[in-house]
């Protein structure tokens, strides 16, 4: 029912954001002569505010066109090489022109990209390629809106998200490198694991870990806590609806996109409100470049997705309630997953000190399930100054954070 009314609410107010749209041009066309007045200025912000806020953010574009190369301008193309009906595999396809340009004269590297499927859209990650590009074949996993898979394809849950990074590592082949970021932290390194165990020539050659709950019992936070605290009926009887028409996933139960972004923003509210107040403040005075900015990360931050609801229940319960992996517990297949089978995969985990997501501790549990990978292997790395974030994307990712990321990965790739 909440997902119906939600659809009636955007659409009854759908006159309100003409008439905003109407005003917003009025008021900054360079016809109107009171255009740059106090009273036109406040006028445009708030019609251009409103308009912003309550429009539909729909899937944002990679925006990737070019890639800098030893100072060279590369060109990017994102081509899918592998797809089913959940999951797109991505590879951000280098000219090779421009690269013999730029002097890369050979191969390099292979990264699996593994993006969280917690709500956002794949593009959240853009600044994560973006910095992998100039070293690496970059591939990623985009995820599709459950709502936009008809009931007709069937169920998609935590042991299928294995099984998908189980695929698409087999067809890249050669031992490619995973980074998984976030949420994929647990079925990647259970797929690994399972791999390390079949002797698969397709396992990774190295898996990077950034910011994920490999063990969510340790530095628990809200967010963990609130998984916690509620029972598993809880979470079935309040956080599942189902898909409405016109949507191809009509009755599909979900955990829609819409409640995950209202959890995301209740938890940061008082700065949320305060950077919408500063950009009514930068419209009124012209300062375009700081609006810019504004709109570019609330045009990612508000493009959301729906997940399956058994995916959803799943991983509360195996990953947030019962803790499955780090108690060596978790079965997938029939076959209990065990870690300790890696034995020649390098592991490097990356936290953030202000995490609060996944706290400090949580990810680098990975390096205590696998206590037969070699020392040489094995990396851990606390970023300071930063939060979730952090650990993935924005300045201190592309300066300290990607570098040890990259040496890693070289260290752990004997061809190169």
């Amino acid at each position: 029912m909440l997902y119906t009314l939600h659809e009636a609410t955007y659409y009854a107010g759908a006159p309100a954001r003409l008439a905003a749209r109407m005003t917003r041009d009025f008021w900054s066309s360079p016809l109107n002569p009171a255009a740059q007045s106090p009273i036109g200025r406040r006028l445009y912000a708030a019609a251009d505010l409103y308009a912003n806020v309550t429009r539909r953010y729909g899937r944002p574009a990679w925006g990737i066109d070019t890639v800098k190369v030893n100072g060279v301008d590369v060109r990017v193309r994102p081509t899918t090489v592998w797809e089913s009906p959940w999951c797109k595999l991505v590879q951000f396809d280098r000219d090779m022109t421009d690269m013999r340009r730029a002097g890369k004269l050979k191969l390099d590297p292979a990264v699996l990209i593994v993006a969280p499927l917690s709500g956002h859209y794949a593009t959240l990650l853009r600044g994560t390629v973006e910095a992998f590009l100039p070293d690496h074949a970059v591939f990623i996993t985009d995820w599709s809106n459950a709502r936009d898979v008809p009931m007709l394809e069937g169920q998609f849950d935590f042991h299928d998200y294995i099984d998908h990074i189980r695929t698409m590592m087999g067809v890249l082949g050669s031992r490619c490198h995973v980074v998984a970021v976030c949420q994929p932290g647990p079925p990647v390194l259970a797929a690994a694991a399972l791999m390390a165990e079949d002797n698969d020539v397709n396992r990774p050659r190295s898996m990077t870990f950034m910011g994920s709950p490999i063990d969510a019992r340790l530095s628990p936070t809200v967010t963990n806590k609130l998984a916690e605290d509620k029972p598993f009926t809880w979470f079935k009887s309040n956080m599942i609806y189902q898909v409405p028409p016109p949507y191809p996933g009509a009755m599909r139960s979900v955990y829609p996109g819409f409640v995950q972004l209202a959890s995301f923003m209740s938890m940061n509210k008082e700065r949320h409100q305060e950077a919408h107040q500063k950009f009514f403040e930068q419209l009124v005075h012209g300062d375009d470049d700081s609006a810019d900015k504004h709109r570019e990360f609330y045009d990612e931050y508000l493009s959301v997705l729906d997940l399956t609801a058994e995916f959803y229940l799943q991983t509360i319960d195996i990953v947030f309630q019962q803790y499955l992996l780090p108690k060596g517990e978790l079965m997938h297949g029939g076959r209990l997953v065990n870690p300790a089978a890696i034995t020649d995969i390098g592991l490097m985990t990356v936290e953030g000190e202000y995490d609060d997501i996944s706290g400090v501790g949580q990810t680098q549990a990975a390096h205590g399930l696998t206590p037969n990978i070699p020392e040489d292997l094995k990396q851990l790395y606390v970023q300071p100054k930063v939060g979730h974030y952090g650990v993935f994307n924005g300045k201190r990712f592309r300066e300290e954070i990607y570098p040890r990321v990259r040496d890693f990965i070289l260290h752990c790739d004997p061809d190169f």
